[in-house]
């Protein structure tokens, strides 16, 4: 929570399923909020271990939503969901008996067929990953932001995330979606939509490769295990890079304007080559989603992705091997200040990989990260990232 707060997030969601019946996780985290000035909402998550009992749903947001760290949205207790349209109706009494404002992920529906069912007060987007070998678009979020309009002004909560793949047997899902340029892209995409809210999916789901929280001990990655994942693809696999320039952008988000106290440069990208090895039956895309599927290397690119928070232009520079390899900026902010993106293509150079920003002969920031190798971990290409940054402050 703390480093959320200096990351310039407001709150987390704390998404749990219906076979949560001891309650001391959720106490311990609402005392923790307390203490460190932080904020926290109830989403309840009906795709995990099937639906909620309507009196448990009650009781729960009971007992916490008087809390002083709750999340609260013009005086209600803010409440939302993964999933769950079938028990739309129940949220009719729920709302009644506690009062809350209820936002949920009915993205299995759409934004249409999900207001329909009557009982959301705003609604929260789960497609937060583009299809296949594209990119990012905002296609979605504007149907979102079309059907909310027309039904009263409803509020929209925007999903914002960094990458996905997961190879989870034990939970039938082994995919994933283009991450590549996905975290900076999406962070422009959030200034042009404006939406009420933004969630980043998410903190801390190793198992789906897009958290931006810290790594834990590895004995405490529990979704691989119950997962019967093949390889632990989080294991030395850092992503606290990605939060580096979340003080700017938020603060662009929120008021309009972000202050940049230190330049800095973040990169990431996947440490196999996407034909390295053994793809443990992922695919590109899901059919479970009613997805048309692809062979991974149909869907990621094989390139090294950066970030630039600059004060004014910069050159960049990037090197595998020791061997420099073409670089540009892709995306160049609105008068020069601001977050500058690019990637380069490694072809068929292998070995550390360092990123240097530099302006009129004087380095900036740099960083040498681990490397990119075709020595695969039990054999399994990693589709996941592995992210580094550097500012002048930090080593």
């Amino acid at each position: 929570m703390k480093l959320a707060k200096e990351a310039h997030i407001d709150a987390f969601a704390l998404n749990f399923a219906a076979s949560l019946t001891d309650m001391y996780p959720l106490a311990s985290a609402f005392q923790a909020a307390e203490s460190t000035g932080f904020k926290l909402f109830l989403s309840f998550d009906y795709a995990g271990a099937g639906p909620f009992e309507e009196s448990v749903v009650i009781g729960i947001i009971k007992i916490f939503s008087s809390h002083s760290a709750y999340y609260k949205y013009k005086g209600k207790p803010f409440v939302s969901t993964f999933e769950g349209p079938g028990n739309a109706k129940d949220w009719e009494e729920i709302k009644e008996k506690t009062g809350c404002f209820f936002v949920p992920s009915w993205s299995s529906l759409g934004a249409k067929d999900a207001l329909e069912l009557g009982t959301a007060d705003g609604l929260f987007s789960w497609a937060g990953w583009p299809w296949g070998n594209k990119d990012m678009d905002t296609y979605v979020d504007a149907s979102y932001l079309d059907y909310l309009d027309q039904d009263y002004g409803k509020p929209y909560m925007m999903p914002v995330s960094p990458w996905f793949y997961t190879n989870l047997p034990g939970y039938d899902k082994n995919w994933l979606w283009r991450g590549d340029n996905l975290w900076t892209d999406r962070w422009e995409q959030v200034m042009v939509v404006q939406p009420s809210w933004l969630q980043i999916i998410s903190w801390n789901d190793y198992g789906e490769s897009h958290y931006i929280g810290p790594l834990r001990d590895i004995d405490n990655y529990e979704a691989f295990k119950v997962g019967k994942a093949p390889f632990n693809y989080a294991h030395g696999m850092p992503h606290d890079g990605w939060r580096l320039f979340l003080p700017y952008w938020i603060d662009m988000y929120k008021k309009g304007k972000g202050t940049i106290t230190k330049e800095g440069v973040v990169g990431w990208y996947r440490p196999n080559p996407v034909a390295a090895c053994k793809n443990g039956g992922t695919t590109g895309n899901t059919a479970s989603q009613l997805q048309l599927e692809f062979e991974p290397a149909q869907v990621v690119q094989d390139k090294i992705f950066f970030s630039a928070l600059l004060t004014s232009s910069a050159t960049v520079t990037v090197t595998v091997g020791g061997v420099s390899i073409p670089a540009t900026w892709e995306f160049i902010p609105d008068g020069g200040v601001g977050v500058y993106h690019g990637s380069a293509g490694y072809g068929a150079f292998l070995g550390d990989v360092k990123i240097s920003i530099s302006r009129s002969g004087a380095t900036i920031a740099e960083f040498s990260g681990t490397a990119i190798t075709t020595s695969c971990k039990d054999g399994y290409s990693n589709f996941n990232a592995w992210i580094q940054s550097q500012h002048p402050w930090s080593s």
